[in-house]
């Protein structure tokens, strides 16, 4: 497990060296002692704060039920602040934001890490310039095709892979240092504080090239439900982190020999005889770490569809074993396109150091916000313990904020646009739905009134049973009252079904169904799904064990109802989020698949919806 972790968990933060010191090098600081050092310890203890103590320590034990990333944090943080309503909605807020500009900085981690291993082979090799873009390209594009395919096979080689990427880091950085020892001064924090007091003018600002050594922190807590706690914190201080350190101290050890090497310390470390394969292990490590950004993209979308804040998309497991292990293709050619655009438009890992770190930083700053609300209310920390490690965290996690706020003019705005419209869309989606839900209960029948007027006035009954879904579980759906109107009869069981996402991530086989039963034949059925679980509704409804109720496939039909929206002049959203919605409405791919349904014995029947 520890070595499975470093493959999947640790590939972005593992590549960081390959760019981080040449573009903090690129803001003007000069490459003497007094700047390498600062540099370095700036480096050194952001890694022990924010990763080792922030994330490992600390965020790590915020776990939703052994599931991680900012949608559980988000549910964990509302379930904490369950006593007060406003906080609920702000934090939900704040947690949908953080978790659209996750999507944004999915787009840039693989674009800026395939580009600074695929840009070593301009030290191998002279005018090769105009060749790096084409193929990372062609490494990114190949990257998302094979997406469909799923990374279970693929996932045993990351592991050792990544186990020699972080061993040879650690090789190199102690050829530099035996080549200059005077760099482990770095490891004073003396050097942070006289690095400020002697750059004034850039102090703050160069965090935002600083930052670059923290891409892929939220990858621990995200992947965490694939690993658990443990080998992820073990991974991290035996391996990870040593391995980070020694490299960081041998590239500042070369630049303090040679300062000419500050403009590609990394692949200038490495001798001459082992570049090539250097280059070629760099890009190995750079896809991993794609691959690690794509899985975590995947499963924020999945949690963001099982709380409903998202439409339903077709979701594909490609692993038998591993529930994590899933496929949706729109979110993957959605992620093709914004990779692709960004490599073509920015053409360098050095452009596009300019725009990372605003989406980020910003996660990382609602991640400390969410993670406050549940220390505070749900662990119910002493405050002299819990204040002063927040006003900590809060603290540098501003200052890499604002250092990175400036980017938003330099091509940073990129990801913040992304953001902000995934965050409209999110909102919308939910909000629209609410609506609906409320719309269609104007003028809903309560299933005690519908079935006596069946014992009055009975229709003709068919064998079998019908299983109509709904998402109100005190009324008859509109959908049966469409069918018995134009069909003019009724199966002999009618179960009116309720499909249930909770806030945590699994729900208890003993807790997954609630039978009612009323008179006439009908029953009403209640299905818990976790927001990390696969609703397969067939098989639940095949484990509700009830007298005289059968779901055998071949005399069960299901029934789905399929909203039109119209928009009036009621009160509901804006015109603009009211014409957003219906067109995200049609435009949704079927809910059929996402319930694993029978398609063949699927009836749908449509209602008009004003909003």
């Amino acid at each position: 497990m520890l070595i499975a972790a470093t493959g999947v968990v640790y590939g972005d933060i593992g590549t960081s060296p390959l760019y981080t010191l040449k573009e903090v090098f690129n803001y003007g600081v000069a490459p003497n002692h007094e700047g390498v050092l600062g540099i370095l310890s700036l480096i050194i203890w952001s890694l022990i704060w924010v990763v080792s103590i922030k994330y490992v320590l600390f965020i790590l034990r915020a776990d939703n039920d052994g599931e991680g990333g900012v949608m559980a944090l988000t549910s964990l943080a509302q379930r904490a602040a369950r006593n007060y309503p406003r906080l609920r909605k702000v934090l939900l807020l704040i947690g949908l934001f953080g978790a659209a500009l996750f999507f944004g900085d999915s787009m840039i981690t693989p674009a800026i890490s395939v580009l600074s291993a695929v840009e070593g082979l301009q030290v191998a090799f002279d005018g090769i310039e105009r060749w790096v873009v084409p193929l990372a390209l062609v490494i990114l594009v190949s990257l998302f095709l094979i997406q469909k395919h799923g990374t279970a096979r693929l996932g045993i080689l990351f592991g050792p892979i990544m186990l020699l990427w972080f061993s040879v880091l650690a090789i190199l950085g102690i050829h530099g240092i035996s080549q200059y020892p005077e760099v482990l001064k770095a490891l004073n924090p003396y050097w942070c504080i006289h690095f400020f007091i002697a750059h004034p003018g850039i102090g703050v600002a160069i965090l935002g090239a600083v930052v670059l050594a923290l891409t892929g922190a939220e990858a621990l807590y995200a992947d965490m439900g694939h690993f658990g706690r443990k080998p992820i914190a073990r991974a991290w201080f035996f391996l990870v982190l040593p391995g980070l350190l020694l490299n960081y101290m041998g590239q500042g050890a070369l630049i303090l020999a040679n300062p000419a090497a500050a403009h590609n310390p990394f692949f200038l470390l490495t001798p001459n005889w082992a570049l090539l394969p250097m280059v070629a292990l760099s890009t190995l490590a750079t896809v991993i770490a794609s691959q690690a950004v794509i899985s975590g993209a995947f499963s924020l979308t999945h949690q963001a569809i099982q709380l409903g804040y998202i439409p339903r998309m077709f979701i594909q497991h490609t692993s038998e074993t591993e529930q994590g292990q899933i496929y949706i293709g729109t979110v993957n050619w959605m992620l093709m396109i914004g990779v692709v655009l960004l490599v073509l438009g920015f053409g360098s890992s050095s452009a596009l150091a300019s725009a990372y770190g605003v989406a980020v930083t910003g996660t990382m700053l609602i991640t400390t916000l969410l993670a406050a609300a549940v220390m505070l209310l749900l662990w119910n920390l002493p405050k002299w313990l819990s204040l002063p490690i927040l006003a900590g965290f809060l603290l540098v996690d501003s200052l890499f904020f604002i250092a990175n706020l400036p980017k938003v003019l330099a091509g940073g705005a990129f990801p913040l646009v992304a953001g902000i419209v995934l965050f409209v869309l999110m909102t919308t989606w939910k909000r629209g739905k609410e609506i609906v839900f409320e719309r269609l209960g104007e003028n809903a029948l309560p299933l005690e009134v519908f079935s006596d007027s069946i014992a009055r006035q009975p229709p003709h009954r068919v064998k079998g049973t019908a299983v109509f879904l709904t998402a109100r579980t005190d009324s008859v759906p509109h959908a049966l009252l469409h069918n018995l109107l134009h069909n003019q009869v009724l199966h002999e069981k009618v179960v009116l079904l309720t499909v249930v996402s909770e806030d945590s991530p699994r729900v208890a086989s003993s807790k997954r169904a609630q039978v009612e039963e009323h008179a006439e034949g009908f029953y009403r059925v209640v299905l818990h799904f976790g927001f990390s679980e696969r609703p397969d509704v067939p098989l639940a409804l095949s484990h509700c064990h009830v007298p005289g109720l059968s779901f055998e496939p071949m005399h069960t039909t299901y029934f789905i109802s399929r909203e039109t929206v119209v928009s009036t002049r009621r009160f509901g959203m804006a015109r603009w989020r009211e014409l957003l919605f219906s067109f995200m409405l049609k435009n949704a791919n079927s809910s059929l698949r996402f319930f694993n349904l029978p398609l063949n014995r699927v009836i749908e029947l449509g209602t008009q919806v004003e909003i």
